[in-house]
């Protein structure tokens, strides 16, 4: 038995980045941080952000493109993948991204719809497993 899942809860580091594969299925992008606390040896506050590249498809990542912007704090439950490809100089470069199944809005941060007056917002958007190809993102 082996188990790939990984919940995150962080802060979109841009605004997303939604596109169309050439079948017109909808594919959502973008960093998310998540930051940790703790007191060194001498009691001084230290903290480590680690960013995370978030794909999202479908539906839900049309949902996250417009209801989603820069400093939004998210839930993200979803899978671990890494690809290798080719940059334009022809180096090898390696991409770890977290291919989220699940995608809830939490309160605060700078999101359009935050806030009073804004419209309301899904609160948790599941999606099926991906039968994508890395050939079917955009970019």
């Amino acid at each position: 038995m082996s188990v790939n899942k990984v919940i995150l809860v962080g802060n979109l580091g841009k605004d997303p980045e939604v596109r169309f594969t050439g079948g017109g299925r909808a594919v959502c992008k973008f960093p998310l941080a998540t930051s940790e606390t703790w007191n060194d040896a001498e009691g001084h506050k230290q903290e480590r952000t680690e960013w995370h590249n978030v794909v999202v498809w479908g539906k839900q990542g049309e949902n996250c493109g417009q209801y989603l912007s820069k400093g939004r704090q998210v839930y993200v439950e979803g899978a671990i993948r890494s690809h290798s490809y080719d940059d334009k100089d022809g180096n090898k470069r390696y991409m770890t991204e977290i291919i989220a199944q699940t995608v809830r809005f939490l309160g605060g941060g700078a999101g359009r719809g935050a806030g009073a007056g804004g419209p309301s917002l899904p609160e948790e958007m599941p999606a099926g497993p991906s039968s994508s190809t890395d050939d079917d993102i955009p970019f």
